[in-house]
């Protein structure tokens, strides 16, 4: 379905202003820092390797409850540090309150110093919401947020300079982001869900010219991740906004009958994983997986992947079973095993 905005905003919306090829390898950021450029074609060689090789990753929690005790566990439990620390700039409170990027930030520096990758997500605030919060509001114009003019319009401006400050203070701290806002967009239970994928794009686009181009940004690695099931590729914003995508799945069974759609995005030019993982489904887990299937699945059924992020709570590995096998499996990339100087000064 064609936008239907006025021309000089639909231009701004759909075209970067600075314009790039899309060139094989090419990060979405053409001035992607030389730590990200590393960063990234690392991912690549993963990804034109062949035989599974999975980067480790660990959601830590969301901002304010985040710790590091949780990706801890798995140290106890394994011996193995997780490769990447997930976190997310949201605090699930509503006004300003929102987005707090202090305490994510804190973490990540530490991290990063310990030489491991940073993943940082964003369950956006509803701009369209004044009193803020409203991740599962209904409803949403994504056009309103960028009319300017439009009441929706300033306020997503305003959460998008809140995380942009975040961002850059990891910048000044040479933190490389691998950043990813805005997922589970083919679903419709956050406000951003569910809507037609032109829309989408466009609100996608505008973000990345936003954060790279006005903000100068050049520290994202930028990742796509839509739920598994139907339309997992309708919402891809282009192969120059994205440089790594993946499919979110929260199941027992690592096959095409349980996570669909992996296919499409797998299809796309892009070193592909496990955005999201957590076994049982999207609530109230047992504790019970045995995670030795998710690699036996993940070699049989979506060979190309190379990289997860578990889910924390009772989605933890060291909350489940056979930790220690998972995380000592020579398929999956720890902290330790990474390339020496990739992550950290």
């Amino acid at each position: 379905m064609p936008l239907r905005f006025p021309t000089v905003l639909l231009a701004t919306a759909l075209l970067s202003p600075i314009a790039h090829a899309a060139e094989a390898g090419a990060p979405a950021d053409p001035e992607l820092n030389p730590k990200g450029r590393a960063i990234l074609a690392w991912f690549q060689e993963l990804s034109a390797s062949p035989g599974l090789k999975l980067v480790s990753g660990q959601f830590a929690g969301w901002s304010g409850t985040a710790r590091l005790d949780v990706l801890g566990k798995i140290h106890t439990a394994t011996g193995q540090w997780p490769a990447m620390m997930g976190l997310d700039y949201c605090t699930w409170q509503q006004g300003e309150a929102a987005i707090d990027v202090k305490p994510v930030n804190a973490l990540a520096r530490a991290w990063w110093q310990d030489g491991g990758l940073v993943n940082i997500s964003w369950h956006a605030p509803n701009p369209a919401n004044p009193k803020g919060g409203g991740l599962r509001d209904k409803g949403v114009n994504l056009r309103d947020l960028l009319a300017p003019g439009h009441p929706t319009h300033e306020r997503w401006l305003k959460s998008l300079d809140q995380v942009a400050a975040g961002l850059q203070e990891l910048q000044d701290a040479g933190v490389i982001v691998i950043w990813r806002p805005l997922h589970e967009m083919n679903g419709g239970w956050f406000w951003w869900g569910g809507k037609e994928p032109a829309d989408f794009i466009a609100v996608w686009r505008h973000m990345f010219d936003y954060l790279t181009h006005t903000k100068r940004l050049h520290n994202l690695v930028w990742a796509y991740s839509p739920n598994h099931g139907g339309k997992t590729a309708a919402f891809y914003p282009g192969d120059t906004y994205i440089d790594l995508v993946g499919l979110d799945a929260y199941t027992d069974h690592i096959d095409p009958g349980h996570i669909r759609g992996g296919p499409e995005v797998a299809a796309l030019p892009k070193p592909f994983g496990f955005t999201e993982f957590g076994p049982h489904g999207a609530s109230n887990p047992p504790g019970d997986f045995d995670f030795r299937l998710f690699l036996a699945g993940a070699e049989a059924n979506f060979p190309t992947a190379r990289h997860f992020l578990v889910w924390d709570s009772k989605w933890n590995p060291a909350e489940n079973k056979f930790a220690k096998e998972f995380y000592n499996d020579p398929r999956v990339i720890t902290r330790a095993t990474l390339p020496a100087g990739l992550a950290g000064k």
